[in-house]
């Protein structure tokens, strides 16, 4: 009996030990790892000028957004007439010539708290009625403080305080393949952002006249800009100002790939001389008159309407909504003084004119067919 218990004993243990060894065999043949853990992505950083690349551009949009405008510009009634006045004189076929006021609109970038802006000359040279919209729809009257035309820059300004100014950048750091987005109001649609890169530096541009042949050092980008973004912003992936788009190369004339922006570097400089150079803002008030000399006036003509005045100022036409319409003028008055200044020609009558405000109140001395009279004349524009 013991002996049978003996040799149950060794069996059981001989089978352990060859089934064991049976899978020790068979785990060696085995790769050491056949098991696959979840694989985890890693995020890749793309960098490109320096910063890094946004999952989006909600930053770069929301730094710069505030700082654009949209400006629709216009010719008054006035103007408008004295161009097509001027047209007639030079050309013969000038009578033809369409007098409606042109209009038109485009962007601008916000540069002080205090209200000036920097756009293009060709979206604000036409026009003498200027109207800004900010971000946050508010409206003001705009002012041209002066313009560059053969750098196609300009600056105007509104009344206005604690504005958002954009932040510059520096457009000699901009590298090709670098992020952009196109800040404007591209067919008056209001504060729209595009996105593109920097597609080339240093271009050369010819836009119009043939002055503007020389400017160079263009920023080609691809982000998507049309009519109305004009005088916006192309800023960098910080939301920083580093070019002002300008124009496109189309033979649609809509966008086509091919955008063009002023190097901040180069528009500084520029918009700062024009600041500092001309201050007064504030537009030149007017009478809203086509006038003459009385001494250039033939006799025949002085007879012809009545006019005895020996000096000054004769009025020719009245422009409709004018001051000198408003406050009753006529045609073929005769101003001979204006505050008790006496008015010889028409330089005296812009001496004092350039030296008044809008809403001044001017006590004016006329000759009316040979009788004096004095009218009160509330400057307008």
């Amino acid at each position: 009996m013991k002996n049978f218990f003996a040799l149950l004993l060794a069996g059981m243990i001989g089978g352990a030990a060859t089934i064991g060894g049976a899978k020790y065999l068979e785990n060696k043949e085995q790769p050491e790892s056949t098991v696959q853990q979840d694989a985890v992505p890693k995020q890749v950083s793309s960098i490109y000028a320096g910063p890094q690349v946004p999952f989006d551009f909600v930053e770069a949009a929301s730094k710069s957004l505030d700082a654009v405008v949209h400006i629709k510009a216009a010719e008054s009634n006035m103007q408008a007439y004295q161009r097509a006045r001027e047209q007639r004189r030079y050309d013969p076929w000038g009578f033809f010539m369409d007098n409606t006021p042109i209009k038109g609109s485009g962007s601008g970038v916000i540069i002080s708290k205090d209200g000036y802006i920097v756009t293009n000359n060709h979206v604000v040279d036409f026009a003498d009625k200027l109207e800004v919209t900010l971000h946050d729809n508010r409206t003001y009257k705009g002012y041209k403080v002066g313009t560059l035309p053969e750098s196609d820059l300009a600056v105007i300004k509104i009344e206005a305080d604690n504005l958002v100014p954009i932040v510059y950048g520096n457009s000699d750091d901009v590298k090709v393949g670098e992020w952009v987005l196109a800040v404007g109001n591209p067919f008056d649609l209001t504060s729209t952002v595009t996105a593109g890169i920097v597609s080339a530096k240093g271009r050369d541009l010819q836009i119009g006249s043939e002055e503007q042949t020389k400017k160079k050092d263009y920023i080609q980008t691809d982000a998507a800009v049309n009519p109305g973004n004009s005088g916006g912003a192309l800023v960098n992936v910080k939301g920083e100002l580093i070019g002002i788009n300008t124009a496109i190369a189309s033979p649609t004339g809509t966008y086509a790939g091919y955008a063009f922006a002023i190097p901040v570097n180069i528009m500084k400089p520029i918009i700062e001389s024009i600041i500092k150079n001309k201050q007064n803002y504030l537009p030149t008030p007017t009478l809203g008159i086509q006038a003459a000399n009385v001494e250039d006036i033939s006799a025949q003509a002085k007879e012809d309407y009545g006019i005895t005045a020996k000096t000054g100022v004769v009025l020719l036409e009245l422009f409709d909504g004018g001051s000198a319409q408003y406050a009753g003028l006529l045609p073929n008055d005769v101003i001979s003084r204006i505050n008790s200044k006496q008015v010889r020609n028409i330089s005296d009558l812009k001496s004092i004119l350039t030296n008044s405000k809008l809403n001044d109140v001017l006590m004016i001395d006329v000759n009316r067919n040979g009788t004096y009279k004095q009218v009160k004349v509330k400057l307008r524009e």
